[in-house]
């Protein structure tokens, strides 16, 4: 075989291997479902000022992400939906620093625009109509506003009348996707959710009163062993940065006060 078929032949069965492109770097986030709106827009604002960057967001439930965090995932930062998840990752001492609050969530309760539920004069009391079959909430065990949810039911004193009817979803996504679908007619999801299509498009919201459940704060927290330590920080400052606010009060939240 001749010296340049025997290159070519090489060249076909042996690639070699894709470069990575210098000063290519990526950094790992785990995020709260409800925030992912708002995060990948910011995700490429931060990515805008750092070349190079590549932001790779996971979303889920935060408790889920706790429970993968406690078994060693390799994430750089952690933005849960509530502060007591990042609260424990600090007590296991697998934090790289203290926790920090970036917004407090707004849970709303959503129907789609056939409905004829009343929900601006009755409340919650709605739910107990005959028309709504399944109520999607998520999973409280995992999912911060499914607790919320929950909390808001039983402080209306009809969580127990209506808990045959509710749909858990393993984030406030599904949740979102079980009443958009048809599989529920009526659910609690995030302001940040409902702000935007499907949901903003295919039906309307009722803002849960704030003081029927408990405060939705919601951190986070750089992790111990993260290979892109500075950057993480550098994202969790951006996150409560003024440049990051209006988007963050575009997209339905409180803010912390400066």
């Amino acid at each position: 075989m001749r010296p340049l078929r025997l290159l070519v032949l090489s060249a076909l069965l042996f690639p070699p291997f894709a470069a990575r492109p210098e000063g290519q770097r990526t950094l790992t986030v785990a995020v709260a479902a409800n925030l992912k709106p708002a995060f990948e827009e910011l995700a490429a604002r931060f990515q805008a000022k750092n070349p190079g960057l590549e932001v790779k967001a996971t979303y889920g439930a935060s408790g889920n992400f706790f429970a993968q965090l406690s078994n060693g995932a390799p994430f750089d930062l952690f933005l849960s939906a509530d502060a007591d998840f990042p609260a424990k990752v600090v007590k296991q001492g697998l934090a790289d620093g203290p926790a920090f609050t970036y917004v407090y969530g707004k849970l709303v309760v959503w129907v789609p625009k056939a409905s004829t539920l009343d929900l601006d004069g009755k409340g919650l009391a709605a739910l107990a109509d005959p028309s709504v079959q399944k109520i999607a909430i998520a999973n409280p065990e995992v999912a911060p506003y499914g607790r919320a949810a929950k909390a808001a039911l039983e402080k209306a004193g009809i969580f127990e009348k209506l808990k045959a009817r509710i749909v858990e979803g393993q984030s406030v996504s599904q949740a979102a996707q079980f009443v958009e679908s048809g599989n529920a007619q009526a659910g609690f999801v995030p302001l940040s959710l409902a702000k935007v299509p499907p949901l903003s498009e295919e039906g309307r919201f009722w803002l849960v009163p704030p003081a029927t459940h408990p405060r939705i704060e919601q951190a986070g927290v750089v992790l111990k062993g993260s290979k892109e330590a500075a950057l993480a920080h550098a994202l969790a400052t951006f996150l409560t940065s003024e440049a990051a606010r209006d988007v963050l009060e575009r997209f339905g939240y409180d803010l912390p006060a400066r």
